[in-house]
């Protein structure tokens, strides 16, 4: 897991260095209980000259077993076939908020497996960067 963590910092500093197109988090770490629902976001910087055929998006789960695909969007067009099953039907997106540089991602239903590096690549015409923020999902709390 340390690893993961490294060589997800050190790409997050090279797109830092890179240039005036920026990636950012909301909250760099969740915590959460297994069945509630959270919100996950990430801002990015806008061009008023892009639109969003040329908006790529790529967010990715990272555990220490396996990388899954949480959501894409590519060329204006939200391609759910190639969310991993583990996120099927509860993972929604807010198109609203997209045209003001947000990504906001509503989990449902979240599980003890949903724990780990959460990290969202944006790339829009010859800019890109990603960042990544933790969630951890603990067992539920029975009163």
């Amino acid at each position: 897991m340390k690893m993961i963590c490294s060589i997800l910092l050190l790409l997050s500093l090279t797109s830092c260095v890179s240039g005036a197109f920026v990636v950012n988090v909301t909250q760099t770490s969740y915590q959460a209980e297994e069945n509630q629902d959270i919100t996950l976001e990430w801002m990015f910087t806008t061009r008023t000259n892009s639109s969003s055929n040329s908006l790529y998006i790529n967010c990715y789960l990272f555990t220490e077993l396996k990388t899954s695909v949480l959501f894409h969007f590519n060329e204006g067009l939200d391609d759910s076939e190639s969310q991993d099953e583990q996120f099927a039907g509860r993972v929604r997106w807010d198109k609203d908020v997209l045209r003001d540089g947000r990504i906001r991602l509503h989990m449902s239903k979240l599980r003890i497996n949903d724990s780990g590096v959460y990290r969202c690549d944006v790339q829009t015409g010859d800019d890109s960067g990603s960042e990544i923020c933790h969630l951890d999902v603990t067992g539920e709390c029975i009163q």
